[in-house]
């Protein structure tokens, strides 16, 4: 996003350029949706809450000529991070702008993640809360932690009952939590799947704008995708040696690679046990025509023949690496463009060659949109403090030392007029000498540079502990400095990354805050930008 050369020659900025958009867009063209796939996305969709906007997608998506705009994201509870409803609303605002600027119709499409098998990392969602640690609302799913089994499979269960309790109670009294409550009640259901719930409460908030959702696990797909797990398997080695080569042009130019891959495995995941069973990366055996399945309780393999079997008979036992995922997407829809995040951005440097071997286009690489929601008490406590957003992002002990030096504490020396008063003479000593020393020894200049440095880092280090010191004795300060950064930065993270959408939508009502998103969103920019709802 910097522009910088290096970066440039493994992932060109083409989502920036207008004629390059054009390209993309009349290249995803030239390709339209299987008569297999519709049909299956048309059943998909027709279960979900009804949008006339969404069917004219679907109408759109049987026609040649039209193309997709694709983003996608894990399946967390509650919709997970709010950087999700960030990612949909920048699917449909590219996919407008595509249209408008090249007359073609362009439809967004949210890619529902279900075949990882990572429980923990979608089983929960956080809530801020005004004092204290945030809200952790998660599910209790059996041996999540040490599950292989696809999240596709996960039922909700009980527990997530005992999740909305608690969200009830940490909401109860915000404007909108009795809608936004009565909205997830009827979607997070015991006996529904993470994937099902996750799905109607997306295309709920994005009814208007007729975002379709694409489920790879649904069962009449595993036949399309089995022409390219069938390559990813036959033709492992040269792939593996494709991505290897470029891996290396990375590690050269100071890149580390996003996601690692051992040399001459496939890049799927196979279910030995059956389509509903622990999924495990395949990797070469010891003897010929044999795979390992690491991570197997039990060290098994399996034959080349069996997953050819497996390939022509239950072609959903076998599941997408990170690094397949995109090439599956790209095989079934004319994408135009993907919508993802930084690290997802980052993938495609990677997989590059992996497109030239199957001789798919690469499409437009478009960061998602990214916000910062300042709400009214975040806004009154930067104004109070005197603090920007951005000045407020910076580490604790900074954000207090900088307090610090600005305003003093108690009729206490601000630390920068500390450090002055302390260094000043000595360095002016130090200087005086550099100009008259190196004349009698001309190996003195050295020292006394030594000198200086070490003077300047002494003097800064006490200064720095000393203005610590004055921070944290204004105890007020150092709470809001706190309730601000809790808001802001959770954990030292973007909030985006850490915070769910329950407690924005119960405060200023679900479709309101995702509209202003939408509002906010510039097409083909990634720049961060605040909310104030």
């Amino acid at each position: 996003m910097r522009g910088d050369p290096r970066a440039l020659s493994f992932l060109p900025d083409a989502y920036r350029h207008r004629s390059a958009r054009a390209e993309a867009v009349a290249a995803a063209a030239t390709r339209s949706v299987d008569a297999a796939l519709h049909a299956a996305l048309v059943e998909r969709n027709a279960r979900l809450p009804a949008s006339p906007a969404r069917q004219r997608h679907l109408e759109l998506l049987a026609r040649p000529g039209t193309v997709a705009v694709v983003t996608g994201q894990q399946v967390g509870l509650f919709l997970g991070p709010l950087f999700t409803v960030y990612k949909a609303a920048s699917a449909v605002v590219a996919a407008r702008a595509l249209s408008e600027e090249t007359g073609r119709p362009c439809v967004p499409v949210f890619w529902l993640q279900t075949e990882d098998h990572d429980l923990p990392e979608v089983d929960h969602c956080l809530m801020p809360r005004a004092e204290g640690e945030p809200l952790r609302v998660a599910l209790s799913l059996p041996d999540a932690a040490v599950s292989r089994v696809p999240v596709s499979q996960a039922r909700l269960g009980e527990g997530v009952r005992a999740a909305l309790a608690a969200l009830r109670v940490e909401l109860g009294e915000l404007p909108h939590a009795g809608e936004v409550l009565e909205f997830l009640e009827r979607a997070y259901r015991p006996e529904v799947t993470l994937p099902e719930a996750f799905a109607e409460v997306l295309s709920s908030l994005f009814a208007d704008e007729g975002l379709v959702v694409l489920d790879a696990r649904d069962a009449r797909l595993g036949a399309l995708a089995a022409p390219l797990h069938r390559r990813a398997l036959e033709e492992a080695e040269a792939i593996a040696s494709a991505l290897a080569a470029r891996w290396a042009a990375l590690a050269r130019e100071g890149f580390s690679e996003q996601v690692h891959l051992r040399p001459g495995a496939p890049l799927s995941f196979v279910s030995p046990e059956g389509v509903d069973g622990p999924r495990y990366r395949l990797e070469r055996g010891a003897a010929a025509d044999t795979w390992s399945l690491v991570g197997h309780p039990e060290g098994a393999t399996v034959r080349t023949s069996q997953l050819r079997d497996w390939l022509a008979q239950e072609p959903r036992r076998f599941t997408t690496s990170a690094l397949l995922r995109p090439l599956l997407q790209d095989t079934w829809l004319p994408t135009a463009a993907y919508v993802g995040g930084p690290g997802e951005v980052a993938y495609f440097a990677q997989l590059a060659p992996l497109y030239a071997h199957l001789g798919l286009p690469m499409p437009l690489v478009v960061p998602r949109a990214r916000f910062r929601v300042l709400e009214a008490r975040t806004r009154s406590l930067l104004t109070t403090l005197g603090l920007t957003a951005d000045e407020a992002a910076a580490p604790r002990d900074t954000v207090l030392a900088r307090l610090a030096d600005r305003e003093g504490a108690g009729g206490h020396e601000s630390p920068a007029s500390l450090e002055a008063r302390l260094a000043g003479p000595l360095l002016a000593e130090l200087s005086r000498l550099s100009a008259q020393l190196p004349a009698l020894e001309p190996g003195l200049s050295r020292a006394l540079r030594r000198t200086e440095g070490t003077v300047r880092r002494a003097v800064s280090r006490l200064a720095g502990r000393y203005g610590r010191v004055l921070a944290e004795a204004d105890r007020v300060r150092v709470q809001r400095v706190e309730r601000l950064q809790a808001a802001l930065t959770p954990g030292g993270a973007p909030q985006e990354r850490v915070y769910g959408l329950p407690a924005y939508a119960a405060r200023h009502g679900a479709r309101a805050f995702v509209q202003q998103v939408l509002s906010a969103c510039e097409p083909f920019s990634g720049a961060l930008k605040d909310l104030t709802p």
